[in-house]
């Protein structure tokens, strides 16, 4: 018999299927394009974020450059106009016109400045390598503030500037996108009790060959329909994600309120040192020019003989203070009003551009005297 061999019976069998399923309404599906849609959103604001973040801190680190640059360039010209005090002391003390005292004095103020000349230029070494950790190159001699800036004082009051950090400041923004993610995150979670809607299509192809009555079958299936499914009881399991996404939103609610504190915060601070700058240079150019016209009639004094070498080295410590001063008060004013902008969440590269107008090269505006 063509159905056995050697006394058993042989048979052959095979089956296959296909399946399609195209989903029609699931909600949890429908809330994951809203959230992706928010991530983007969160993302972006990240990237602005980072940004501004960027634009602060070169700012930061290029003014730093510069006030090391010129407390360099003040110690070499204080240096020389004691070097100089401290010729004139051994030459009139050689003649008998002075002691031993202003001589002693003289050279204790020269050594200290070399002193303070080292630690000055190490001070610079470094500010220089923050800037080329963010930049990629050390930079050389760079515009420092021109000598006829003028400080405006600022136009909006503090509150102004607290409403326009609530509307702007980024940080706020990301969190409330993370809160937008966590009820969205709330919704997907309860979805799990929704039935889900599917259009299912499928193909099967059942054979055998060889079966007991010596004949083979095949039988073939294609069906297309909808699939509605409606979930009863889960153990649970939606009902507890559900609640820990519940509690996720009240911490993105918390998160929310933090922020909104540390950028009111950081707006009042930024605001209170830019007017405190904006005060200080004004004080601190009379200062400037007190010092000068002080300087100047002890030097005059000095000639004449009713003031001593100690009395110059006093005028001219004092002078080249006033002006290390002035100069770095003009530097925070520029550094405060990005400052102000970033905490805010408004700073661009335009107003990059602005500080750099109020910048220029200077050949020489630490002239000795």
């Amino acid at each position: 018999s063509p159905f056995r061999s050697n006394g058993r019976n042989s048979f052959e069998a095979y089956n296959y299927g296909v399946e399609a399923r195209q989903p029609v309404y699931r909600k949890q599906n429908l809330v994951q394009m809203d959230q992706t849609r928010t991530q983007v959103s969160q993302a972006d604001k990240q990237y602005n974020l980072s940004q501004q973040t960027l634009i602060l801190r070169t700012t930061q680190a290029y003014f730093d450059v510069l006030i090391a640059q010129d407390k360099i360039d003040l110690i070499v010209a204080q240096k020389a106009a004691i070097l100089s005090q401290l010729e004139q002391a051994k030459a009139t003390f050689e003649v008998g016109t002075a002691t031993i005292t202003d001589v002693n004095e003289a050279q204790a103020r020269y050594d200290l400045i070399v002193a303070q000349e080292i630690a000055a230029v190490n001070e610079h070494q470094i500010a220089k390598r923050s800037v080329e950790a963010i930049t990629g190159e050390i930079p050389d001699r760079l515009a420092t503030a021109k000598s006829d800036l003028q400080v405006k004082h600022i136009e909006q009051t503090m509150q102004d500037w607290q409403q326009v950090a609530v509307q702007n400041n980024l940080n706020i923004a990301i969190q409330q996108d993370a809160l937008k993610l966590a009820e969205q995150e709330v919704e997907r979670m309860r979805a799990g009790h929704l039935p889900t809607l599917d259009a299912v299509a499928s193909y099967t192809d059942n054979y055998s060959n060889g079966s007991a009555n010596g004949f083979g079958n095949e039988l073939k299936n294609t069906t297309i329909g909808l699939q509605l499914q409606i979930p009863l009881y889960q153990g649970g399991a939606v009902s507890s994600r559900t609640r820990q996404a519940v509690l996720n939103k009240q911490k993105a609610l918390d998160d929310i309120e933090i922020a909104r504190r540390q950028t009111d915060l950081e707006t009042q601070r930024a605001y209170l040192n830019l007017s405190t700058t904006i005060a200080q240079v004004k004080a601190l150019e009379q200062a400037l020019l007190s010092s000068q016209s002080q300087l100047d009639s002890t030097n005059l004094g000095y000639e004449v003989g009713v003031r001593t070498s100690v009395d110059v080295l006093n005028a001219q410590q004092q002078f080249y203070s006033a002006k290390r001063d002035l100069l770095q008060a003009r530097y925070n004013y520029l550094v405060n009003i990005i400052r102000l902008k970033a905490a805010v969440g408004v700073v661009t590269e335009a107003d990059l551009v602005d500080i750099n107008q109020q910048l220029a090269l200077n050949s020489d505006q630490y002239n000795d005297q």
